[in-house]
């Protein structure tokens, strides 16, 4: 598996596109989300110019996971289109705070799709070790995600410190919660066990990473 982070203006030509069409195979067609989509394609207001991307690829150059990073000092999912979920507390926003969103390590392309879920794929926590590495390269601190309550016990099990911003309350039939996660160095130290390939358009080289796997859900 390989990797690759970057901008909308720093991902090599074409990936934008098919993450685009990945993310509605997934989020819309698969799990049934209620979004605003045109042509197979899922993008919305927070795929801006300053969200970074986090995209795995197999070994045919298939996208197999997916995350998006947004600073905070600007609009953002959690702040813009689910505020409740923080109670009477104002949306957080800090220079050391970015938001997790369209969490998904589903491989579309596996016998076993159907059973697959956020972080119950095989390499869901290579993706968030990598999604935490980069946030932590940008003197990002600390994580906030709309999350379903299940993932609460999974991120726990697998060791990273994370607790809730506000009450869970249900929305379009789901609990959901707002998720804080601690961007840990020291959670990724130790999953350097088996391969996975790591790109960033912006090096001149790649660095291998490893991760080891667990169960769970998507984050949205």
């Amino acid at each position: 598996m390989e990797i690759i982070t970057g901008t909308v203006d720093t991902l090599p030509d074409g990936l934008l596109l098919e993450l685009a069409r990945y993310r509605h195979r997934v989020f819309v067609e698969r799990l049934g989300w209620k979004l605003q989509t045109s042509g197979g394609i899922e993008l919305d207001e927070f795929d801006r110019p300053d969200t970074h991307y986090v995209v795995a690829l197999d070994a045919h150059a298939r996208i197999i996971g997916s995350a998006r990073l947004l600073p905070t000092m600007g609009p953002y999912l959690l702040a813009d289109v689910f505020p409740q979920l923080l109670g009477s507390k104002h949306p957080p926003r800090a220079g050391w705070l970015w938001e997790l969103s369209r969490f998904a390590a589903l491989d579309l392309h596996s016998r076993r799709a159907s059973h697959q879920h956020g972080l119950a794929s095989p390499h869901a926590l290579d993706l968030l070790a990598v999604a935490m590495g980069l946030a932590a390269e940008h003197g990002v601190r600390q994580l906030i995600s709309v999350s379903p309550l299940g993932i609460e016990r999974i991120l726990k099990a697998a060791g990273v410190d994370c607790r809730r911003a506000g009450e869970a309350r249900m929305v379009e039939g789901q609990a959901l919660f707002a998720c804080l996660i601690d961007v840990d160095e020291d959670w990724r130290a130790p999953r350097q066990a088996a391969s996975t390939s790591f790109a960033s358009p912006q090096a001149d080289e790649r660095r291998a990473r490893r991760t080891p796997v667990e169960a769970g859900r998507t984050i949205r």
